[in-house]
């Protein structure tokens, strides 16, 4: 009362108590969790069909075989968060490692198949440097001259897949140096380089998406991009350098799968693209923008390459393989419709 008498003002009301935690965070931190019962049915399901499935070394082979792809997944997360969707980063996956190929492989040793104009040591940098080139370009399209994202990647996509067609004349790139071949094909602790490359990124993901300014950025603008810049985000650059990023690790994927298989066939990821989006879609990641999580992509990407190893096991052929990606896809459309009520567009 002294200070409204001292003041000639009523003091201002006092703040109301804070609310708890809201609902809809954990409502969306459930759905983090929504596959994990699949993923141990599956696994059930597979020891059912075969023991070796639980097997260390069918373990390793299901978590290797899907460490590249899962990269590209968490590259095309990054990019949906957004609300955009980059169709080149399959194309990525195999023109950046055939760049290098193409520039650094003695011709000798290929029957001219490469140039051998930069040392070996340039190899890996050249593929990162392709990759972050890529997604500059599609940023300049998307952003500055504010062209549709998906006919942007899509023509990129052709383009960049008949780039590599080119240098290489159809043919695979072999004979590739040890600086291309080692994060492919070496282990650490017994355990493949790729995996834990892959599972470092996606932790990495998981905090810089789920905890940081960046990362709340990226699902402002995926949520309502005017009401973002509204905010004060710098909506332009946050997304131009979401698409570098999305390139870089494409590229990154790129370069593992080719040292793995000690070669970059003219065909490197095509089709890729396809179970990127299986896997993104059945791991609750929104095509809308601003939904979805690293998380939940992931487990979206274990639970495919599960179950594609738990039909090689039961002796179903891999031409089905695509059915089983675009049945994915459809059902956890219809999933995601049903449960969030939002129509997709």
């Amino acid at each position: 009362m002294s200070e409204t008498l001292s003041t000639g003002k009523a003091s201002p009301p006092a703040p109301p108590p804070a609310r708890p935690p809201s609902r809809h965070l954990a409502l969306a931190r459930l759905r983090d969790l929504a596959l994990v019962p699949a993923i141990v049915a599956v696994a059930i399901v597979g020891w059912i069909i075969s023991p070796v499935f639980l097997s260390t070394d069918n373990v390793v082979n299901v978590l290797q075989s899907m460490s590249e792809i899962a990269i590209l997944v968490l590259a095309q997360t990054i990019v949906l968060i957004t609300g955009k969707m980059d169709l080149s980063l399959e194309s990525t996956f195999g023109l950046a490692p055939g760049i290098a190929a193409w520039l650094v492989v003695d011709p000798e040793l290929t029957r001219g198949l490469g140039l051998g104009l930069l040392p070996e040591a340039w190899a890996v940098p050249v593929v990162l440097l392709v990759g972050a080139l890529v997604g500059a370009f599609n940023g300049l399209l998307i952003v500055r001259f504010g062209l549709n994202g998906f006919i942007v990647t899509l023509g990129m996509l052709i383009i960049l897949r008949g780039l590599l067609t080119g240098i290489s004349g159809g043919q695979t790139f072999f004979a590739l140096p040890g600086s291309m071949t080692y994060l492919g094909s070496t282990s650490w602790f017994g355990i493949p380089a790729s995996i834990w490359l892959s599972l470092l990124l996606f932790a990495v993901g998981i905090v810089v998406l789920g905890h940081t300014r960046a990362g709340r950025s990226l699902y402002a603008i995926g949520g309502n991009v005017d009401a973002a810049r509204a905010a004060g985000i710098r909506t332009d650059r946050v997304l131009w350098i979401a698409l570098v990023v999305a390139s870089v690790l494409a590229a990154l994927a790129g370069l593992l799968i080719s040292g793995r298989l000690a070669a970059v066939p003219a065909a490197q990821g095509d089709g890729a693209i396809f179970q990127v989006f299986a896997a993104a879609v059945i791991g609750g990641v929104s095509l809308n923008g601003g939904k979805g999580s690293v998380f939940g992509a992931f487990t979206g990407v274990l639970l495919l390459f599960m179950i594609i190893n738990v039909l090689t096991l039961a002796g179903v052929p891999a031409q089905w393989t695509n059915f089983l990606n675009g049945a994915v896809i459809l059902v956890a459309l219809v999933v995601s419709r049903i449960t969030g009520g939002r129509a997709q567009t």
